[in-house]
């Protein structure tokens, strides 16, 4: 399958799962409402809001959205405008219902796209974010680049993903061991990179991982849970969770077609 078709079918599977989403609500703590598929905390939605410094009434882009939840809320805090980019049409078609309740009409656009083709206009944003999916791009850089194509100049980037503890470990798959979140966005064209770590979100992905092994196999989105639950626990103190804000330069110093 393409990307596309296997992000298709995993959406389809966990929108059919209430006890994927207990386990997830458990242990992440967001609100059922939000009908996310992440592993980004509660406390983490606050503090993407207050590193954005969305100015009111702005544009917020949620690139590799997924099923929006974060971005949403994101939005709702800040009161400002979204778009969210995924490649996923089921996943985008679950982003529209729950912003349709959670939005004022007219606030939200999904679109099809991915993390280094948007499909959006240069200079259109005043925010960027993208939880836990940078890895996904080849390299990372390409994405970093693309988002910072998207921003006005002083426009804000807030990520969360993951890094290795080590990048020789080869234990560690190959697209995290590619991420270096201080040096590609400073490469990518932005000042005021700050990489924070974040135990304590890591925390909360073992016992979303350690909960997920102890439940039934009773569906489809249960069973794909629980084989990711065991190769992350497989790996768990290889990797760091990281979160990175960043402000746009005035010109990107990247041309950034991918090393």
């Amino acid at each position: 399958m393409t990307d596309a078709q296997y992000f298709d079918r995993w959406y389809a599977d966990i929108v059919a799962s209430p006890v994927r989403d207990d386990i997830m609500r458990r242990a992440v703590r967001l609100p059922a409402e939000l009908r996310d598929a992440g592993t980004l905390p509660e406390e983490g939605i606050a503090q993407v809001t207050a590193g954005l410094r969305l100015p009111a009434d702005g544009l917020l882009l949620d690139i590799a959205c997924g099923r929006g939840g974060y971005g949403i809320e994101v939005a709702r805090r800040s009161g400002v405008r979204l778009i969210g980019v995924e490649l996923s049409a089921v996943a985008l078609e679950q982003a529209r219902s729950t912003a349709n309740d959670r939005l004022p009409a007219g606030r939200s656009e999904f679109r099809l796209g991915t993390l280094t083709a948007t499909g959006l206009p240069t200079g259109a944003a005043d925010g960027v974010m993208c939880v836990d999916a940078v890895q996904f791009a080849d390299p990372p850089l390409s994405a970093l680049v693309e988002f910072r194509r998207l921003l006005r100049p002083g426009g804000r980037l807030a990520l969360s993903c993951w890094e290795a503890a080590d990048p020789a470990d080869d234990q560690v798959p190959a697209r995290i061991r590619a991420v270096d979140l201080r040096r590609d966005l400073t490469e990518a064209g932005f000042a005021d990179v700050e990489v924070q770590e974040k135990p304590e979100w890591r925390r909360a992905e073992r016992v979303l991982w350690e909960d997920a092994l102890a439940a039934d196999a009773s569906d489809p989105a249960v069973e794909a849970m629980q084989a990711e639950g065991r190769r992350s626990l497989d790996t768990f103190d290889s990797l760091r969770r990281v979160f990175a804000t960043a402000t746009a330069t005035a010109t990107a110093t990247a041309t950034a077609t991918a090393k």
